[in-house]
């Protein structure tokens, strides 16, 4: 452009800052501006992650995480209020089992046995099997409920899983179970969606990555593979949701890694 020159701007509504622009624009005021929409996008998002942690922890010692119950944490660990503990919590600066301990160091304690990986839900009678969810795969620490199938025991849904819809006529199949309170064997698989960059030791370090965080990989299959990335579906076993959320950050910080998402397939229906 020369001097005396003018332009229109054209301004997509709902645009945010990408971390790339950073390295386009050139005014330190510039800079300023984008790294701070980006602090204050990802806090948004830690404290939403946060939240959900502290509720799975605090429901596994039969707490409520209130308001004042995060305050009361937040001020014994030394931050500065409720939605800087959540924050943490989310960032996995800070475990939900350090907060529940915090407060609760006796009923932390109590709850801290290992779980029979044979029966880790309450609900079931002594005759009924089951098994989890293909198309939702839940985990210790998230809402569950069971549905009954005829000569198949009870199939393990998240309460927020879209295969539910077809039984909300059929209230007599559903039965409510929660998981064991404790520390659950990491036996859980979950199905990673990553997208990581096609360059020499991107996979290398990925799967590092998630065996720094006391999680083993399953199996992995590729199914997009293009000269600058690799699209890729790696299933993890896993103890609980706060297990799946520590591996998920590690990921998502890695440089290397463009996307990541839990990946729910709703044609593996049971």
């Amino acid at each position: 452009m020369k001097n005396g020159q003018s332009v229109e701007i054209i301004t997509a509504e709902g645009q945010r800052p990408q971390t790339s622009w950073i390295d386009i624009v050139t005014t330190g005021r510039a800079k300023a501006a984008i790294r701070r929409s980006l602090r204050e996008e990802d806090r948004g998002r830690f404290v939403k992650l946060g939240a959900e942690l502290a509720r799975a922890a605090f429901d596994h010692i039969g707490k409520k995480s209130s308001d004042k119950a995060l305050r009361t944490a937040a001020k014994m660990l030394g931050l500065s209020d409720e939605s800087d503990l959540l924050a943490r919590l989310g960032s996995a600066e800070l475990t939900a089992r350090r907060v529940v301990e915090t407060l609760y160091p006796e009923l932390a304690q109590a709850v801290a046995d290992e779980v029979d990986a044979k029966q880790p839900l309450i609900g079931l009678t002594a005759d009924q099997d089951f098994r989890r969810a293909p198309c939702c795969q839940p985990v210790p620490g998230e809402r569950i409920v069971g549905i009954t199938y005829r000569g198949q025991g009870v199939v393990v849904h998240a309460i927020d899983c879209p295969a539910l819809e077809e039984f909300e006529e059929q209230t007599s199949r559903w039965i409510d179970l929660r998981w064991h309170s404790g520390r659950h064997a990491p036996v859980h698989t979950v199905s990673l969606d990553i997208t990581i960059s096609n360059d020499a030791g991107v996979l290398g370090r990925i799967c590092t990555l998630i065996g720094e965080q006391k999680a083993n990989i399953s199996d992995l299959t590729f199914i997009d593979r293009k000269p600058d990335f690799y699209r890729l579906i790696v299933d993890v076993d896993l103890r609980d949701v706060e297990h799946l959320h520590m591996v998920m950050t590690a990921l998502e910080a890695e440089t290397d890694v463009a996307q990541i998402a839990r990946h729910r397939d709703l044609s593996r229906k049971p």
